[in-house]
């Protein structure tokens, strides 16, 4: 009689060795199978629930990638920044809200340069945290960044300006081209800005070189036209204007 050969464990695939050892012809009913599986869905979810049940609400594993606020407050060089109340927002155009303050700043402007034949569009305004944090981090993940790399020219959730209600991003309507572009600043729209935008109390919030350390945008800009506002960008104000 030959002699029986064995197969050392950790040579048999972990199929194999993860299944029961049944004969082939003995396969379960339909019904055992269904029986099986609600029994392994139950017992998934028990577990799931376990092990979810000390876990903070909101938890996201990627604000895990992000460093603890700087000593000023800034995180990756952006500072804070609260939501505006719902009730102080208004719709500029469909889909695009400001603090009412800084919607009928931007209107009187818009109408203003399309008098000199300059037609400014509104690009971005308000946005709300879970907005902003699409917009930071599966950008991020796409282009495979770093946080800090991705707040050179995005502020993570929580730390925009565009959560204030008073921060728009501006464009040139006859230019599509141009928008959110460096090159925005080659346009008729940015020109006339540069010259009038004081006028009606909006700021260009990061310019080049900025010693905030965020990357030039000469689209983005913020309203500073009340106390409240003065009060949220004072920081910005602050550190980004020479003394």
């Amino acid at each position: 009689m030959a002699k029986a050969t064995t197969t050392p464990l950790d040579e048999i695939p972990v199929a194999r060795r993860l299944t029961p050892s049944v004969r082939q012809q003995q396969q379960p009913s339909p019904l055992t199978l269904l029986v099986l599986l609600a029994s392994a869905m139950v017992a998934g979810m028990v577990v799931f629930l376990r092990s979810t049940q000390h876990m903070p609400t909101g938890l996201d594993p990627l604000t895990e990638l992000m460093p603890p606020p700087e000593a000023d407050g800034r995180l990756l060089r952006h500072f804070a920044y609260p939501m505006a109340h719902e009730t102080d927002l208004v719709e500029v155009v469909t889909g695009y809200r400001l603090h009412g303050d800084a919607a009928a700043a931007f209107l009187a402007m818009q109408k203003d340069a399309a008098d000199d034949g300059v037609q400014l569009s509104l690009l971005s305004a308000f946005r709300d945290r879970e907005t902003q944090h699409d917009l930071f981090f599966s950008v991020m993940v796409e282009r495979g960044q770093r946080p800090a790399e991705r707040a050179k020219v995005s502020a993570p959730p929580g730390y925009s300006e565009h959560h204030t209600g008073y921060a728009l991003d501006v464009g040139d309507a006859r230019r599509p081209e141009l928008d959110l572009e460096e090159a925005f600043d080659q346009s008729a729209a940015f020109a006339w800005l540069q010259q009038h935008a004081a006028r009606y109390h909006f700021r260009l919030s990061f310019p080049a070189d900025n010693p905030q350390g965020v990357a030039y945008e000469p689209w983005h800009w913020r309203w500073e036209g009340s106390s409240h506002a003065l009060e949220l960008f004072e920081q910005a104000h602050r550190l980004n204007t020479p003394s």
